[in-house]
């Protein structure tokens, strides 16, 4: 009796997986992001969602089933996890797994042998070397490419392009992509247009709304923002691409925990008023780092000198809390980084707690060091996750830090 297809779900589950995503369209973003898809829930009346800690379910008879079967390929725990992310991205349905990059490596089994597949060019280093170095030994062909210049997307164009897969704002240059141009000119050529929105997540940026056919997340970061969980999701936008990614994940298996879908649910609760003080001390710390004599360049897409200042404001409903900065001289990397007190020094962004990155040694290790240099991504480059600290506090650990 394993479902072994979206189709062969019971139907009040297959419902409940293929989600309305106009639900609750009429109320305000942070109090759907409190209240969830469900809400309460329907048996006990939980305020919580309750953890279904189990890997199988009986069935009340042979030939009927609950509509659940196996935690690999449904559990409600993280099937109210998965229906608030598709309601909040104003998608289909979504799919929660144990990684953002579990999550990408799903998505590309979307195409096989000879499809061409346009990225942008900045992006984290852990997907670069998922698509360079497992995903090329199997057909696929990947060219990197400056996505904020619709043109330049339109001159890379092949007859076997089937993608265009994008950071916007890129990880670490916090360059932005024209979604709308984007979309239309990868549609126009019979591609999927897929966005990973984890910088901004869907409080402060809909891609869907501006054309995205599927949006990823490493939940890892603000979605979880707490860093405690591993997690990823798949959102899709339309009925007929919930079958094809359904097959994919049932089959590999790589879902998010029961444990840690309620620890994600609970994080949610808090994502818009956490969004909004971390964008908060951005913009400040931003000020600060403008104008120290040490520090180079400032990538934020809150800066009105920004390349794409106007762009987001016409995209996004906000700009979010990760900023890149230069040093003007790499010597002083060092001791910044060892004189530091309060901000850590770690990988990862998006937590409570404000993190320090050195992306040309950590985050993207993996990338050539030739594509990393043009793109800026060099010794002297920093990027910052700002936390839930008070802004004055980091301020005065940079300070102190920069001598």
């Amino acid at each position: 009796m394993e479902e072994k297809s979206f189709k062969d779900m019971a139907p009040l589950v297959r419902d409940l997986l293929g989600i309305d995503p106009a639900r609750k369209e009429h109320l305000k973003e942070a109090t759907r992001l409190v209240r969830g898809y469900a809400e309460a829930d329907s048996l006990t009346g939980a305020v919580n969602t309750p953890i279904y800690q189990t890997a199988t379910f009986a069935h009340p008879a042979y030939g009927m089933s609950t509509g659940f079967g196996y935690s690999r390929y449904g559990n409600p725990t993280r099937l109210e996890l998965e229906n608030t992310l598709a309601m909040l991205e104003h998608g289909k349905k979504a799919w929660a797994f144990s990684s953002g990059m579990a999550a990408i490596s799903t998505v590309i089994k979307l195409f096989g042998p000879k499809d061409h597949i346009l990225v942008s060019d900045d992006l984290y280093g852990g997907t670069y070397r998922l698509f360079h170095d497992i995903y090329a030994k199997y057909g696929l062909t990947f060219d990197y490419i400056d996505t904020t210049e619709p043109e330049h997307i339109k001159s890379a164009l092949r007859k076997n392009t089937r993608c265009l897969f994008i950071e916007t704002p890129t990880n670490p240059m916090m360059k932005v992509t024209d979604l709308r141009a984007a979309a239309d000119i990868i549609h126009g050529s019979g591609g999927l247009f897929i966005v990973d929105n984890t910088f901004l997540t869907p409080y402060f940026q809909k891609p869907m709304d501006f054309g995205a056919d599927i949006v990823l997340h490493s939940g890892t970061k603000y979605l979880g923002g707490h860093n405690d969980i591993l997690a990823g999701f798949i959102i899709a936008a339309r009925e007929e691409q919930i079958e094809p990614i359904f097959m994919l994940a049932m089959s590999e298996g790589g879902m998010l925990s029961p444990g840690d879908s309620w620890l994600m649910l609970r994080s949610l609760k808090t994502l818009a008023i956490r969004m909004q003080a971390q964008q908060e001390s951005a913009l400040t710390i931003l000020e600060f780092l403008k104008s120290h004599p040490k520090v180079g360049n400032v990538y934020y897409v809150g800066d009105p000198d920004h390349a794409q200042y106007k762009l987001s404001l016409e995209q996004t409903s906000g700009f979010g809390g990760m900023m890149s900065f230069s040093l003007k001289r790499a010597e002083d990397v060092p001791p910044l980084i060892n004189r530091l007190k309060l901000i850590l020094f770690a990988e990862s962004l998006g937590g409570v707690e404000t993190l320090l990155t050195f992306p040309y040694m950590q985050t993207h290790g993996a990338i050539p060091e030739e594509m990393r240099e043009r793109l800026g991504v060099n010794n002297r480059l920093l990027r910052l996750s700002v936390g839930l600290e008070d802004a004055d506090d980091l301020i005065s650990d940079l300070a102190q830090a920069l001598g």
